[in-house]
């Protein structure tokens, strides 16, 4: 069944916001719209020129003929202009509902433009209060029109802290909507922030991956993730608080950013999809659009509307999403590579406390499954058809032979020597891992076997870096000073480990933008990378069970 959304809003002649933007945002989220115009603008990417209402039994009327014929799921609101308009919206809407429950209605308070420009004349404003409110599931106000709509009632209008944030968006819930969505965009945040304030606040909802997801230290290069935040505060009459955060996206390209937040969230509300969910999806939906948005115009540029539409199996590289195709592949075997990373022999490991016979059977083994591991790199080199992949390869190879030598150090410490090591007999475990590189080396996709060598490069360097970030937390669990395993941490933690896992990353995601595969290809490569993460868990389980 087709979905049917209702925008009552001003147009944008340079069909960045308004009405233009709602349209295009339904039609991304395959949606049906229908348009009441309030009033016509000439803007473009600079400003507003000028505005011309329409008159208020013009938006009655166009409001009648809509809801007379068509069953509308959700409304929004956009530019009402004035009083008149917005008494005019206020009375068709209850006239229309008042023998039937009220459908979700977004309303976007919009009060002045981003260049300035006043949309909503001052004593309009009291009327939105009154009469748009008490009718709307929520309101979505940035900083600027929550303090006017604050200041404006007798309440606390001091917003420059995610704590005030917090407060501003509770004092907006009084005012007669069920919820409210306070937009952060306007104030510079930090993950610190963010942190203080849920500590302080356990009954805050937020998720983490609303940043990066869990085991992922590998893509932030181990620094804290996302400096500057953008975090949006969502309270509800029911006392839930919400809070999504984003990274600060360094972009001119924000024209119509609150029209295309608000249009989203109607879409998602329309489906039935309850308020936070909804609220995270539209947040991430807004924060993409912007993120791959065309340069358009000499001023502050449209984003791009269309982005979730477009066929694209992995997304484009971005400032805040520099390797999706990894952060895709680890999303989808989650709890396989937490299984990986985060492993008992890891944890014992981090605490001192592994056994030694589970450790020297672990580097025994892992000493001949790295010959495999070379072997695989040869055959890459083998499928290159250029010498720049190829040297690469060789490297890879020159690297793996160095590593091993830490093998032959650590078992010389403990007194097995070379001699001994070369000759013991390989686990299962092992054989089977190799036999399935040399394999995936042996068929035709170069890419598939890089898969298969990246789940080991990869999965060790978010080892290192888990149990680095781990030991620097207070009252750590993981041992540092007196740790018999403090080497092995530091080699894969150090600075020429994580240098080979970034040049890994390089490579995977340079070639897939090279060569966009199919679904099917994509599927296998995905296949392939779950594979070789089990493999990687078996390894640790192995080593554990002396098997």
């Amino acid at each position: 069944m087709t979905l049917v959304l209702l925008t009552i809003a001003g147009t944008d002649s340079s069909g960045g916001a308004g009405i233009q933007a709602d349209l295009k945002t339904f039609t991304a989220h395959r949606c049906y719209g229908a348009s009441v115009i309030t009033a016509m603008t000439a803007q473009n990417t600079t400003g507003v020129q000028a505005v011309h209402p329409s008159p208020p039994e013009f938006v009655a009327e166009q409001i009648r003929s809509v809801l007379s014929d068509i069953n509308v799921d959700a409304i929004k609101t956009g530019m009402l202009y004035d009083t008149d308009n917005v008494l005019s919206v206020a009375k068709t809407l209850k006239q229309h509902y008042q023998s039937q429950t009220m459908i979700p209605l977004v309303c976007d308070p919009v009060c002045v433009s981003t260049s300035g420009h006043v949309l909503l004349h001052p004593d309009a404003i009291e009327s939105m209060i009154i009469e748009i409110f008490p009718l709307s599931q929520l309101i979505t106000p940035n900083i600027p029109e929550a303090k006017l709509l604050l200041s404006r009632s007798g309440l606390p209008d001091d917003i420059t802290s995610l704590e005030e944030m917090l407060t501003a968006a509770q004092n907006l819930l009084s005012l007669g909507s069920r919820a409210v969505l306070l937009k952060g965009g306007h104030i510079p945040l930090t993950y610190q922030d963010l942190c203080r304030v849920t500590a302080a606040n356990p009954r805050i909802i937020w998720a983490p991956d609303d940043i990066y997801d869990q085991n992922m230290e590998i893509l932030q290069n181990g620094r804290i993730p996302a400096v500057d935040l953008v975090i949006d505060v969502l309270c509800q009459c029911s006392g839930e608080i919400n809070l999504f955060p984003r990274p600060r996206l360094q972009s001119t390209n924000t024209h119509g950013t609150g029209c295309t937040l608000s249009a989203a969230l109607t879409c998602q509300l329309g489906m039935g999809v309850d308020l936070a969910e909804a609220t995270k999806k539209a947040t991430a939906y807004t924060h993409l659009a912007i993120e791959t948005a065309p340069s358009i115009g000499h001023g502050s540029g449209p984003l791009n509307h269309l982005h979730s539409i477009l066929i694209r199996r992995i997304p484009l590289r971005s400032q805040t999403n520099p390797y999706p195709l990894t952060r895709s592949l680890i999303q989808g075997t989650a709890s396989i590579w937490k299984g990986y990373v985060q492993h008992d022999f890891v944890k014992l490991l981090g605490k001192g406390i592994l056994e030694r016979g589970s450790f020297l059977h672990f580097i025994k083994q892992d000493y001949h499954y790295l010959k495999y591991y070379a072997r695989a790199y040869a055959l890459l080199a083998t499928k290159s058809h250029a010498y720049d992949p190829i040297s690469a390869a060789m490297e890879t190879v020159v690297t793996v032979v160095r590593e091993s030598s830490m093998h032959v150090e650590f078992c010389a410490q403990w007194g097995i020597s070379q001699s001994v090591l070369e000759n013991t007999p390989e686990s299962p475990a092992t054989t089977a891992y190799g036999a399935f590189l040399i394999d995936t080396g042996l068929q035709g996709d170069s890419m598939k076997l890089t898969m298969a060598l990246m789940a080991c490069l990869l999965g060790y360097g978010e080892v290192g870096l888990w149990l680095k970030k781990e030991a620097c937390k207070p009252n750590s669990w993981v041992v540092w000073d007196g740790n018999p395993y403090l080497k092995w941490i530091e080699d894969y933690s150090g600075q020429d480990y994580q240098s080979a896992v970034r040049k890994g990353l390089e490579t995977i995601e340079t070639k897939a933008a090279a060569d966009p595969p199919s679904e099917g290809r994509l599927e296998e490569w995905r296949q392939v990378w779950e594979k070789c993460t089990r493999l990687e868990k078996g390894f640790w389980d192995m080593a554990m069970n002396l098997s």
